[in-house]
């Protein structure tokens, strides 16, 4: 809660708290979507048989283990889906809103 909030009375989860709680949700959506790529990666190297060694960003290879294959889900997700969160952030930041 902001001063601003204290001082008129508004609570956090109103609509026209500062967006705080907004930041917070896309961080933890974040997080909990890597975890996923991350789950499912090493499912993938669990239950799959004959799988070739990942390459992160065609460059870089990981083992093919399950753990091999979680970190390349959980980076991979969180590169796809960070550089545009990132590029939006940035964006919400430099430009005016006209108002």
């Amino acid at each position: 809660m902001t001063e601003r909030d204290v001082a008129e009375g508004t609570p956090e989860s109103s609509p026209g708290s500062t967006g705080r709680d907004g930041r917070r949700f896309v961080l933890l959506l974040y997080v909990a979507l890597v975890g996923v790529g991350a789950a499912a990666g090493f499912l993938t190297g669990t239950f799959v048989d004959g799988l070739q060694q990942p390459r992160f960003l065609f460059l870089v290879p990981f083992p093919a283990t399950p753990a091999g294959f979680a970190a390349y889900g959980g980076l991979t997700l969180a590169l796809v889906l960070g550089v545009p969160l990132a590029l939006v952030i940035y964006v919400s930041r430099t430009i005016d809103d006209g108002g």
